[in-house]
């Protein structure tokens, strides 16, 4: 089944970043590869004026769909100007907000992303905030009308997977929209496991561009976003603390004797 966010459907589950890679071939190369409908950029390495940047015009080339984010902002005012600004230079109302004042973690501003999304959902926005693993912060955000919930695994780049993994659970559980694991998967099997809990998403850039190969690594995560997402589906045993035989081992030794 489709993801549905707003007045877009998704068939792939994987949104990607458009950062560090070597060269915009090797950009639409990967996120190609990887099978993704939706990538984001930062508004900031954008020229909107003459839009040579070797950013946007290969990814509409690529036919994705593009996702603004307001990285760099430091204050509501900020991120409410960035987004005004991609949705006049651009044509589109969606938008991720990103709100982290303090460079050396990146780590997102609760109390203004909460202002900055009420302000731009208010205006018509489609608002996707990238927040911490915060359960209550996810149903404020909720509430006021955001489209999805962006929570972080870890800090943005670290690839240290997900370390607020029992967080994401309770907001996952409790989430009427979908949520999206954003920052701090590292590896395919973290993405597969964000899919296994339930996300209904997930969003790579640094685990991708900065691969050996980008191209064979975006393919690896497409595989392993299908993987987690179809075990979620089918339902996974529960751990226990004691073996259980697969098979009725001792009866058949004994039925022979």
């Amino acid at each position: 089944m489709p993801l549905q966010i707003a007045d877009k459907s998704f068939k792939s589950r994987l949104f990607t970043g458009t950062g560090k890679f070597g060269s915009s071939q090797q950009m639409c190369e990967a996120i190609a590869a990887s099978g993704s409908e939706l990538t984001t950029m930062a508004l900031k390495r954008v020229d909107l004026a003459h839009g040579d940047d070797g950013i946007i015009e290969p990814l509409q080339k690529l036919e994705v769909n593009l996702l603004p984010n307001t990285s760099g902002a430091k204050s509501s005012k900020e991120a409410i100007f960035a987004a005004e600004l991609a949705r006049e230079a651009l044509s589109t109302h969606w938008i991720k907000l990103e709100i982290h004042p303090d460079p050396r973690y990146l780590l997102p501003d609760p109390i203004e992303t909460l202002k900055a999304a009420e302000i731009l959902c208010n205006k018509g926005f489609v608002v996707l905030p990238y927040c911490g693993a915060d359960p209550v912060l996810c149903k404020h955000l909720e509430e006021i009308g955001c489209a999805a919930v962006m929570p972080l695994g870890a800090p943005i780049g670290s690839n240290q997977g997900l370390q607020t993994r029992a967080l994401l659970e309770i907001i996952i559980e409790q989430s009427r929209v979908p949520v999206v694991v954003d920052a701090g998967i590292g590896s395919p099997s973290h993405a597969a496991e964000a899919m296994e809990l339930g996300a209904d998403a997930v969003l790579v850039n640094t685990a991708i561009a900065s691969a050996r190969d980008p191209i064979a690594m975006g393919r690896a995560f497409k595989l392993a976003v299908e993987a987690g997402r179809i075990a979620y589906r089918s339902g996974l045993a529960t751990p226990i603390t004691q073996a259980s035989a697969s098979s009725p081992l001792t009866e058949f030794l004994e039925s022979l004797q």
